[in-house]
This record gives structure tokens, sequence and C-alpha cells, in this order.
């Protein structure tokens, strides 16, 4: 993996992770669907013209690309964006993000089980110690009670939809036209939430300042910018070893929670993200070339 790639990585990781924050500052003052479906028209759209003002068009996409762009807008999207950001109406920004760093190690099962991936046995250990490190983090944060097991439970669901979504991405990232991916999976997204929103919530909403700046950085940052990362970078290094760098998101997203929300930063997250860090250059390494042995000359 290239310098080029750990950064993008890093940085898809850190936009990511604040989404969970911004999107708490959200949902606890407007019905978190409909927030979501409005964001992912104003998303779409301006990816959408972002992508033609790039000489993008819709009218190239193949039919993998269309096929992944419904797939994305429903497991991505709505699925995915919309339980994390019902459940974080009851749970902590901090913790859904740690939930959500669960998804590389399902996108391995996925893919080994399902696609025929493979991984060295060094590969297989960087995965256990990601879920071990989560597991440390979610067991400091649950320690003083009060988290809502219904948010939870709709937190993974959320995982294991984003992982279906993550191994669609590399039949949308080859053959160009990312940006227009971008904008039309979000608008598939937007559609299907306008559906579902008014059958299970009503709209009001009381705008202030704060929640204005947080609707519009998520609209921008997470929404346009992190997505077209991801994508660059599942088309670089693969599904798979991108979708490590969401180990990376419980440091950020505790982080990006305790010092804008105030939510509490135990002793236990900095000893789990140290241990997903440590899981995270396992699994990279494993997927370094080996070396190449030459024969000693005569």
């Amino acid at each position: 993996m290239d310098i080029r790639a750990i950064l993008m990585g890093v940085f898809f990781a850190v936009m990511w992770a604040s989404a969970f924050t911004s999107t708490r500052m959200i949902v606890t003052e407007v019905p978190p669907l409909f927030a979501l479906a409005l964001r992912f028209l104003l998303s779409g759209a301006m990816g959408v013209v972002i992508a033609l003002l790039m000489g993008e068009t819709w009218r190239a996409l193949t039919r993998a690309q269309w096929r992944a762009v419904v797939i994305l807008g429903l497991c991505q999207n709505a699925l995915y964006l919309g339980l994390n950001w019902v459940a974080m109406q009851w749970i902590e920004a901090g913790l859904a993000s740690i939930i959500a760093a669960t998804m590389p190690l399902i996108v391995a099962l996925l893919g080994w089980g399902l696609m025929g991936e493979r991984l060295r046995p060094m590969g297989i250990a960087g995965l256990a110690l990601g879920l071990i490190g989560v597991a440390i983090i979610m067991g400091a944060r649950l320690q003083g009670g009060g988290s809502d097991p219904v948010g939870i439970a709709m937190c993974f669901a959320a995982a294991l939809a984003l992982a279906v979504a993550t191994l669609t991405v590399r039949g949308a990232s080859s053959g160009g036209n990312v940006m227009m991916i971008v904008g039309l999976q979000m608008l598939v997204g937007s559609a299907t939430l306008w559906v579902v929103a008014p059958l299970l919530e009503d709209w009001h909403v009381d705008p202030h300042p704060r929640l204005v700046w947080a609707f519009l950085y998520t609209v921008i940052v997470p929404g346009l910018v992190a997505t077209w990362v991801w994508f660059r970078l599942v088309g670089r290094i693969g599904a798979v070893r991108a979708a490590t760098f969401h180990f990376l998101t419980p440091f950020f997203g505790v982080a990006t929670g305790a010092a804008l929300l105030g939510e509490r930063l135990a002793a236990g997250d900095v000893i789990g993200v140290g241990i997903i860090m440590a899981g995270i250059l396992a699994v990279q390494l494993s997927k370094a070339p080996a070396p190449v042995v030459r024969p000693p000359s005569a």
C-alpha cells in the first residue's frame, strides 16, 4: 500500500467518524429519516451537477455500475445511515462509531464465504485484534449502563448493510464516472427514505445555528467528499483492504464526540484504539507481496 492510499484512508476515516457527531446534533432536534432524506437529496443533486461539470454522464454507466448504484443507494444510504440516524436518538455518537468499526470483519467474512477471497494468517490475526480492540472500547463504554439495546442492534444491522455495499463498490469504482455514481446512489437513498419517512415520522423542526451548521457539514463533508474518497480508495486498493480503515472510526468518533458533545472518554477507549491500530498494521502487512528470493549467482 502506497503513502497516497494510506493518507486517503485516514482522511476518509476522519470525515466518516466526524459524521457520527454531526448526526447526533441533528437527530436530537429533528426527525432522523426526514433529515437524512433531505441530506441525500441535496448531496445527490450537488454530486450530479459536479459530475456533469467534470464531463461525466449517466449515459456512460455500465449495467454493473447501474446495479451498484441501486444497491449502494439502498444498503449504504437508506439502510446503513438510516438505521444509524434513528439509533443515535438513543445512543452516543462514540458508541455508534465503535459499532460501525465491526464492518471490516463482516466484509472479510462475506468476502471469504461468498467471493472466495482469502487472507494470510497475519491478516486473520489482524482482524481478530481489531475485534478485540472494539470489544475493549465497547466494554468500557457500556460499564455505566444506560445504552439502549434496540439502538445497539440497529447499529450492528447497519454495519451488515454497509459491508454488503462495500463489496459492491468494486464494481462501481471501475470504468470512471465516479462522481456521477456518488450523486446517483445518494438520490436512490433519498427517494427510498422519502417513501419510508412519512410512514414512521412526523416532520417538525426548530432551526438554530448549531443544527444548520451540523446539517450543512454532514451534507458536504461526510456526504460528498468522504464518499468520493471512499470510491477512489476502493478502486485503488480493493474493498477488504480499504475496509480496514474503518477500524480508525472508534478513535476519531469517540474523540470527536468527547470534544464537541462532552461524551466521556475512558482509559479503555485509548487501550482499545491501540489494539485496533495494531490490527490494521497486521492486515496491511498481510497484503504486502512476498519478497522474491533470488538464487545466488554462480
